[in-house]
């Protein structure tokens, strides 16, 4: 099966190009907003549609500059050295999920303390919000022709660009189904009852980790990195365990009664 032949560039007005890999990442920033809105209007939710607003626009800002900046030092330092004007050029792919979520909770971070919130109040509203932004996300790389899966002979297989002639598996769809729909369910379910400080945000964490380090036996590691450790385990793989561990920990860690 051959994988659908997408141009990259979705828009083309002159020199102004809009490339579906942005595009998937503005989608999903704009289902969150919508969703953030509606979490927002809920009786007791203790948040306002304008503090969703504000929140958007530090999480955006958090995740774009840490997801390049991730991917340039877990993934790519070497080609970033050598061009340091690469790290703008996003549209060319490479976005770090690690560094974006680095990225992400320096905003909640600032944006807690500015409005007096515990970080664990801001992670914990955000959390049922974002795997929907990376099930757009890995459609953005389905359609960049990327970060494609190994050899198989599955009927679903599919032949990819620049991949060689031997059908694939096409991880991004793996990534895009168990880290997107997948968790954006469970999580959405998990976060209808009220739950303890973290244990949303934990259980984010928690699933993310092991979706992805379940699809990362099946997908192909960057070929400047290779295996990392005991011939299977590769970059992705190492920085999901201290992820799963924190989410973890985040569940079911005591939490002492609040002081009179």
């Amino acid at each position: 099966m051959l994988s659908p032949r997408i141009d990259p560039v979705a828009i083309s007005l002159g020199p102004l190009q809009l490339h579906w890999y942005g595009l998937m990442y503005l989608v999903g920033f704009v289902v969150g907003w919508l969703l953030g809105r509606w979490r927002a209007r809920r009786p007791g939710s203790g948040w306002t549609p304008a503090d969703v607003d504000d929140l958007l626009t530090c999480v955006m800002l958090g995740v774009i500059v840490g997801g390049r900046l991730g991917y340039a030092l877990f993934y790519d330092l070497g080609s970033f050295l050598k061009d340091p004007l690469e790290i703008f050029r996003i549209w060319h792919g490479g976005m770090s999920f690690h560094g974006g979520l680095l990225g992400a909770v320096a905003a909640f971070c600032w944006f807690a303390h500015s409005r007096k919130r515990s970080f664990l109040q801001v992670s914990d509203f955000v959390a049922p919000l974002v795997p929907q932004a990376l099930f757009f996300g890995r459609l953005g790389n389905f359609i960049n022709g990327e970060l494609w899966g190994k050899v198989s002979d599955v009927p679903w297989a599919m032949v990819f660009p620049g991949a060689g002639p031997w059908p694939r598996h096409p991880s991004q769809l793996y990534e895009a189904l168990l880290e997107g729909l997948v968790l954006f369910v469970a999580l959405w379910v998990y976060s209808s009852k009220p739950r303890k400080p973290g244990a949303v945000s934990g259980f984010f964490a928690l699933g993310y980790g092991i979706a992805r380090f379940l699809v990362e036996f099946v997908r192909v590691p960057d070929a400047h990195l290779g295996y990392l450790a005991f011939g299977w385990l590769t970059m992705g793989q190492l920085l999901c365990l201290p992820l799963m561990a924190a989410g973890l920990w985040l569940m079911l860690r005591p939490v002492r009664p609040a002081k009179r």
